[in-house]
């Protein structure tokens, strides 16, 4: 069995669709630390002008060290209202506005919870039921991982790897230093990483890269973003070999 392992972005990239698309199983890492400035409550897509703008999740007022799993989204959903808005001005550009922009209101507004870990992996859900992803998509917090004497950030994964069975661990290439092949290699798992292949798609103006997966909709509708997702190498770090475009 293949793992990836990854905290719960809110609409992610390519790239973290690429990892699930690599994966047999997905775990979305809630029992951490939410740090700020990061990917949980906001991802970035066009500007009506050029060059790029937030999208985000308000949050309810939280202590600094607060876990993932223990967020909470703003009550006040107006805030969903405001992405749909951001979203406006695409229907002059993208193709794929119409089927794209139903995507996005049935992911939020269809979205019951109030724990930022549950709206991301009922939003992940959503768009992996479209995107044809057969993945299985699991919460950490749910599941009474044992995270005794984890010395390195590298051994989170490690250690639920062990605890889920797998045979191999998945990680995005650009994190390759933080772990440790030797104690993958004791336990029998292999440390793989993945790779994208360069991502270029037509959008008006300058091309901005690594947008959330809403801009790869807008302008590639399904069959094209399903493409884009097997557009990827896989291999041990220093040679990835394995080519998954085909």
């Amino acid at each position: 069995m293949i793992i990836a392992i990854m905290q719960p972005y809110f609409f992610p990239y390519i790239g973290y669709w690429q990892l699930i698309h690599a994966a047999d199983r997905f775990v979305l890492l809630d029992d951490v630390q939410y740090m700020r400035h990061g990917w949980i409550n906001r991802n970035r897509i066009l500007k009506p002008d050029g060059g790029w703008q937030y999208i985000s999740m308000p949050l309810k007022k939280h202590g600094v060290t607060e876990s993932i799993k223990n967020m909470q989204a703003d009550p006040n959903e107006q805030w969903k209202e405001l992405i749909i808005r951001q979203l406006a001005h695409y229907k002059r550009k993208a193709r794929y506005f119409y089927e794209t922009n139903e995507i996005v209101r049935d992911a939020l507004f269809g979205n019951i919870h109030q724990g930022i870990a549950n709206i991301n992996f009922s939003i992940i859900k959503k768009l992996c039921t479209c995107l044809n992803l057969k993945t299985e998509i699991i919460i950490s917090s749910e599941q009474n991982f044992d995270y005794t004497n984890i010395g390195d950030a590298g051994e989170w994964a490690l250690r639920i790897a062990e605890q889920m069975g797998a045979t191999e661990y998945i990680n995005p290439a650009a994190g390759a230093a933080l772990f440790d092949r030797g104690k993958f290699a004791l336990s029998n798992i292999k440390l793989s990483f993945l790779k994208s292949k360069e991502i270029v798609y037509s959008q008006p103006g300058v091309f901005e890269p690594f947008l959330s997966i809403i801009d790869v909709l807008m302008f590639n509708g399904i069959e094209g973003a399903n493409k884009l997702l097997k557009a990827y190498s896989i291999g041990p770090g220093d040679k990835l070999e394995i080519d998954r475009e085909a």
